[in-house]
């Protein structure tokens, strides 16, 4: 009798325990990631080949391939469905060669869905003329009024 009791008292703890670990959805996450070549190797990641083929997609030629280098951010968000009618999502970055410049894309998101995904990219003869982004800031806005952001280390 002891050790049925035992061992549910043990599994108790555990689920307080995970449920005390499990933390509340995050409103904006941003993901980076950075094409560097053209080659569809993935370095032996299968994950890392991937998604080298994905970005690489549909470029034919040397010079479409090399169009797809760059820089690529996927931003995550979440917003309650009773948020109001305009929201979008507001990217601003600097890169290293054009000084002090912040450069801003804006996307629009539809007001029926709440969560989704958008991607910003910093390519092509923009990421080849400006240089790398050294530091940007995401801003999800509902009614002009800043609900979540996130932003990179150098961000000031």
């Amino acid at each position: 009798m002891k050790i049925p009791a035992l061992f549910c008292l043990f599994c108790l703890f555990a689920v307080c325990l995970l449920a005390g670990c499990a933390g509340e959805k995050q409103q904006l996450v941003v993901k980076q990631y950075i094409l560097r070549d053209q080659g569809a190797t993935g370095n032996g990641d299968p994950m890392v080949r991937q998604e080298k083929l994905r970005r690489l997609y549909g470029a034919v030629s040397l010079e479409e391939r090399k169009a797809k280098l760059g820089q690529y951010y996927t931003i995550l968000w979440s917003l309650p469905e009773s948020s109001g009618s305009d929201r979008k999502i507001v990217f601003r970055y600097q890169q290293g060669g054009s000084g002090s410049r912040v450069k801003t894309m804006t996307r629009q998101i539809s007001q029926g869905s709440p969560d989704g995904k958008e991607e910003f990219a910093v390519i092509g003869d923009d990421y080849f003329d400006d240089g790398r982004v050294l530091a940007w800031k995401t801003d999800l806005l509902v009614d002009g009024k800043i609900v979540a952001s996130e932003k990179s280390y150098l961000w000031e």
